[in-house]
């Protein structure tokens, strides 16, 4: 196997490119001058069982009153163009994309990502149904991150919060719903 080393807080760290999900801190390691090694531990799904999965992720976006207020008196639309229609299809873009934006997180077959965007008072709510957590975690942040990039000309005070996995079905762990 070969290594990448890269540099992370003025540390060089070395990465096997098969390089697996634990760290590891050995302040004696002879290969990592400053004393931080860092090992990262790829978990192996290969033997994983094929099961069937869905996951429902949640992201929120707070407008300051006027703002919101402006987005319905233009039809969710801001200079950029339509807000809601851009934001799904980043967020369904970047969920198909997960492993490539999170370090160790699988490729998995995306059999499934729907982005759903309502308002309740001054606050859009983002759900992303997809096929596995991370990639439903994904597309509600990225659409929440576009929400807010397309309105930001309106306000800096525009706020995202709650980014949280609602409910999961199938995989390792088995079901999973948010008490809240």
């Amino acid at each position: 196997s070969g290594f990448v080393t890269t540099t992370l807080s003025s540390h060089n760290i070395r990465l096997c490119d098969d390089a697996l999900v634990t760290t590891s801190l050995w302040p004696s390691c002879p290969m990592c001058p400053g004393g931080i090694h860092v090992v990262f531990v790829q978990i192996d799904v290969a033997e994983k069982a094929v099961t069937k999965r869905t996951a429902v992720a949640e992201a929120r976006v707070l407008f300051p009153p006027n703002v919101a207020e402006a987005l319905r008196g233009n039809g969710f639309n801001s200079a950029k163009g339509p807000v809601f229609q851009t934001a799904i299809i980043a967020g369904v873009m970047a969920a198909k994309r997960t492993h490539e934006l999170i370090p160790f997180c699988h490729p998995l077959g995306l059999e499934n990502c729907k982005i759903h965007i309502d308002m309740e008072g001054d606050t859009a709510v983002i759900r992303c149904i997809a096929t596995v957590e991370m990639e439903a975690l994904t597309g509600a942040s990225v659409a929440a991150l576009t929400i807010y990039d397309m309105c930001k000309a309106l306000s800096h005070d525009i706020v995202i919060t709650g980014t949280r996995l609602l409910e999961k079905s199938g995989g390792r762990s088995g079901h999973f719903k948010s008490a809240t």
